[in-house]
This record gives structure tokens, sequence and C-alpha cells, in this order.
């Protein structure tokens, strides 16, 4: 089954995606489990490795998260000067219910209220973004627990500590969360000693990892109104490319069209550069609204997930064997787990509330 087929399931019968149980299983007020009595080293500060380290801090865990970049939140940042409201240059919707925002908080004494509308088949924050949420309600409680600049070659876990070498030092935990793109696994940025399990490389690389793009421009007038314009890729596996209001709902008088491709159509885009990149797209949309978008044009910026050194992609395809992304997310001779959109049960997988999710369910693995 792919992602895809079992979302269209879950609509069909009317069932939410299967979050809620992984994080009712160990709240913070609970005492289930017994916190892990080692220490926990983290790598990667986006959506995964902040909300583990997070969950680690409120069960009193001692952990450490490093990052390769210079600043926290992976593949959810913003722009804040292109607009009055927050661009999202990489995850921009909500993917299921509001009631996730609380889940992830985890902490009935913090109540979460944050603003979204229903975009369809999803939801859109309201001035508003995923990196928001994280850094006004999980990064404060972490924040002095992050070492960034610190990109990480290789993990030797054939002892009982694990030691784990990077750019910046040596560290050492008994336990190891690689909450690491997997783009990154893919192209052997980090080397493991032991090697993984065949099974698990296999996973690694027979997946999918689709090319990323998305781009925003700024027009004197709204010409393409607030339906997204969808282009047929056959077949569907090769990715996505949609047009969409990225003002829709948000307070502000600003037009700005937002462009979403992923996958084998974001090679006209990751090619281009400069004015050629822009010419290309406002070429696109001309021929698509009457010759309208040229005259309007004020300004854009862009974003190509390819080109960033500790990414190097947009994300897993929808279109992936959940057996495979269930391998993905298994841990590792109980040394090392392995969190992220990508690194999942299998049942979801790419948004940033699985990302969330597969943070607390190894979390809870470690801890038993």
């Amino acid at each position: 089954m792919t992602r895809n087929e079992f979302i269209k399931i879950c609509g069909l019968f009317g069932i939410g995606l299967p979050f809620q149980s992984v994080f009712s299983s160990c709240k913070k007020d609970d005492d289930i489990s017994t916190p892990f009595s080692g220490k926990v080293l983290v790598i990667g500060a986006g959506a995964a490795g902040l909300s583990a380290g997070y969950f680690l801090n409120q069960q009193g865990t001692d952990f450490e998260i490093i990052e390769a970049s210079s600043t926290y939140g992976g593949r959810m940042i913003i722009n804040t000067s292109f607009a009055d409201f927050p661009i999202p240059l990489g995850a921009e919707w909500l993917e299921t219910g509001a009631s996730i925002f609380q889940e992830i908080v985890n902490d009935s004494s913090v109540q979460v209220d944050i603003q979204t509308i229903p975009d369809n088949p999803d939801r859109k924050f309201i001035n508003y973004s995923w990196f928001n949420f994280f850094e006004d309600y999980i990064v404060p409680a972490i924040a002095n627990t992050i070492t960034f600049n610190t990109v990480v070659q290789s993990i030797d876990y054939s002892n009982n500590q694990i030691v784990v070498n990077t750019n910046n030092g040596q560290f050492t935990a008994d336990k190891v969360v690689v909450s690491t793109p997997l783009q990154i696994l893919k192209d052997g940025v980090i080397s493991f000693t032991p090697s993984l399990p065949q099974s698990k490389l296999n996973a690694i690389n027979e997946t999918v990892v689709w090319e990323g793009f998305k781009a925003f421009f700024e027009f004197n007038t709204n010409f393409y109104g607030d339906s997204e314009y969808v282009f047929p890729i056959t077949p569907k596996s090769r990715g996505q490319k949609i047009y969409y209001n990225a003002a829709f709902g948000q307070n502000t008088i600003k037009n700005i069209l937002g462009l979403f491709v992923v996958g084998a159509p974001a090679q006209d885009f990751i090619s281009r550069s400069g004015n050629d990149l822009k010419n290309f797209i406002l070429s696109e949309l001309d021929s698509i609204y009457a010759r309208q978008a040229t005259p309007n044009y004020l300004q854009h910026i862009t974003q190509n997930w390819n080109n960033e050194p500790f990414i190097r992609g947009g994300y897993l395809s929808d279109y992936e064997d959940w057996r495979k992304v269930r391998e993905l997310g298994n841990s590792v001779a109980d040394k090392l787990y392995f969190a992220g959109g990508e690194f999942t049960d299998g049942e979801d997988w790419v948004s940033v509330h699985t990302a969330a999710q597969s943070a607390k369910r190894v979390i809870v693995e470690i801890n038993n």
C-alpha cells in the first residue's frame, strides 16, 4: 500500500491518520515507562530531532542534539522578509487534525492555540507555520542542548558506547537517534561500523527521494484566483506540480502565487537559476493565465532543496511501498534509532506530524 492509498482509505472510512495512539502511550504526566538512564545523542535538528529532544527532556533523560547547519528547523524553514506573513520554503500544510499540536506538546498544562483553515485536502496555517510552532512550543525547552555546525562523518556502534565522529570533534552516547534526511544516508555521507543490516541498506537504496523545489511570486493583482492549477503527471509516481494562491487565508493584501513541485517535474526548475529560472516560470504562468504574469510581476523567491548540502532533496515519494518505509524506521541493535518523515512505521510518512510521531515512537522504544 502506498501513502496515497493509505490516506484515501482513512478518508473513505472516516478515520483520522493514526498519530494519537503513539502520543497517548507515553504522556508527560504518565508513569507508564521508566526513562532511559543513559545518554542519548540526537543527530539532526529538524522536526523529528527537535521532537525527540523535547520528549527526552520531558522524561528527564540525558541527551544532546547535534545539527549540521547553523540553525534548526530543517525542511520547515520560512522566509519572513518577502511578505507580511511567513513564507514556508518547505513544509507548508497541516496534513492531519489541529489537535496534533497539543499532542506534540504533550503537556496538558500548556494550551496551544493555533489558527488554521481548510485547504482541501489539508489545512493551512493563518499567518503562522510549522516552523513557528516548533519555535514557540518546542525549541525553548531544549535550545541549550543543540550544537550547530556539526557534520556527522561516521557512527561506530560496535561497542557498548556509541562513538560519533564529526567535523566538530567526537561524541559518545549509549543510544543514537538518527534524524537526518534520507538522501544523506542514500549518498553515504555517514559511514556506519558495523555496516547497517542488509535489509536496512536495501530500503535506503531502493526507496525514491523526490527532488524538491518551491517558488513564490508576488504580483500587482490576483489574476489566478484561489483554485490550484494542478499539472497532470503521468504516471503519478513521477511527482507533483502545483501552482496555488500562497496568500489564501492570510491576513494580507499581497498577491502571492506559490509553486510546489517534487519529483521528475522539478528537474525543469532545479536545473535553472537567476533570470533564466525567473523567466521560465513567468513564461509558464503567462501561458496558463492569458499573459498576465509578466506585466504584473513584482518580485520572487525560490527554494531548491536539492542544493541544500545537509538535505539534498525533497522528500520520500508518496508512492513507496509501506514495507520499505517501515524498514527505514526500524531500529538497529538496540542502539541506533531512526526518526523523521521518511523513517516511520509505514502507515504514513513525509509530513511534519509523522516526523514528530516517529520521534515519540523511538523514545518509547528506547525507554522499553
